[in-house]
């Protein structure tokens, strides 16, 4: 039986009635998700009060996202969707809840390539392809992940099942008999959107970034002044037990960290930092003179703040990356922007890692002490 308000799961194979089961999540108006796994293949279904916000399957996800998304023409050009796959395709990021081609649709609403009534039309459309074969599962295990553990996910749409159901039966007998079938779903299946789209900006801008290790968002929404001092006074002492061994090691050799923020205050509290491990700090508060600053100090590591005035961090970090001497070098970007869009970016522009603002001194240790190179080692 299903129940909405904890998890309920299955571990172990068992036969399954996938009609049935979507009933019960309907007549219980279940919120949450169902991750289901059965031949070679794993499905998510999100809920809302039993409608349907997205229906996936691990099966050639990102293509059957791209083939739906060729339906809009050039309101979502070739370009857009190469680097939608570039971002998210193969992103070693994990969720329980929010898949891969998920995050690619919020990407998508966030660059305001679909507007909200395209976003629905795509959601029922991969929903047919994804619910079509879900019927036909007849062995598998399943879980149902709570509400509690789906809130902030971005709701785009809210669907019917039952018309969903209708359409993949009504084509799986005109697939058999060698007719064509639909991949649209009636108007009427998809719920009144009216009133969302404010809902879903806010939904979307304060969702946690989408990492296992994920501190609380509250933590992170101090401003960087404030965050990067505080921090400093509670942080000191705190080394990783990791970190002890690479800083013995670090001691042995001289190394220069640059570091580029428009925050005075970031700046001091990073070099008190670095400084007290024998790290030359080399302190840089104008990003468009950052480049020439670099070069002449020929840093081993980069720290590079993304919000700034002028040139951001993600411009900065691709002119480096042009210029031979700095491909291969660590840059680590340092913000208090928490989502995965950002993350995303961040990876799009190559930078070598993240740090998250407020940050203690054992947090910038570990990350500068895991990106160094190892020379004179």
């Amino acid at each position: 039986m299903i129940n909405s308000r904890s998890s309920t799961s299955y571990s172990t194979s068992h036969k399954l009635h996938p009609l049935s089961l979507l009933a019960q999540l309907i007549s219980r108006q279940v919120s949450g998700c169902l991750k289901l796994s059965a031949q070679a293949a794993e499905w998510r279904l999100l809920f809302d009060q039993g409608q349907l916000n997205f229906a996936t399957n691990s099966a050639d996800a990102f293509e059957r996202l791209d083939r739906q998304l060729q339906a809009f023409g050039e309101s979502v050009p070739a370009s857009a969707r190469s680097e939608m796959r570039l971002l998210f395709e193969n992103s070693d990021e994990v969720d329980e809840v929010v898949s891969r081609d998920y995050r690619a649709i919020a990407w998508l609403m966030e660059q305001t390539y679909l507007t909200q009534e395209q976003c629905a039309q795509l959601i029922g459309a991969i929903a047919i392809e994804v619910i079509e074969p879900f019927l036909n599962i007849r062995e598998g295990s399943y879980e149902l992940v709570p509400q509690a553990q789906t809130e902030g996910v971005p709701v785009y749409c809210r669907l019917d099942l039952r018309p969903i159901v209708e359409v993949c039966q009504r084509n799986s007998k005109q697939r058999a008999a060698g007719q064509p079938v639909t991949s649209r779903l009636p108007s009427a299946a998809t719920a009144s959107s009216n009133g969302m789209n404010g809902q879903m900006s806010g939904r979307i801008n304060g969702m946690p970034p989408m990492t296992p290790n994920t501190r609380s968002p509250n933590a992170r929404s101090t401003s960087t002044g404030n965050a990067s001092t505080g921090s400093a006074n509670t942080g000191r002492g705190r080394m990783a037990s990791g970190g002890m061994a690479g800083m013995e090691t670090l001691k042995r050799t001289t190394y220069t960290v640059a570091c580029i923020d428009d925050s005075p205050t970031v700046l001091n509290a990073i070099q008190k930092f670095l400084e007290d491990q024998s790290l030359s700090v080399v302190a840089i508060n104008d990003p468009v003179k950052a480049l020439m600053q670099i070069v002449r100090s020929k840093p081993d590591l980069i720290l590079l703040d993304i919000t700034m005035p002028n040139l951001d961090g993600y411009e900065l970090c691709a002119l480096l990356r042009r210029h031979p001497r700095y491909k291969r070098t660590p840059i680590v970007m340092v913000t208090g922007n928490t989502g995965f869009i950002d993350r995303a970016r961040a990876k799009l522009v190559r930078a070598s890692g993240y740090l998250t603002k407020p940050f203690t001194q054992s947090d910038l240790l570990k990350i500068v002490f895991k990106h160094l190179p190892t020379k004179g080692r």
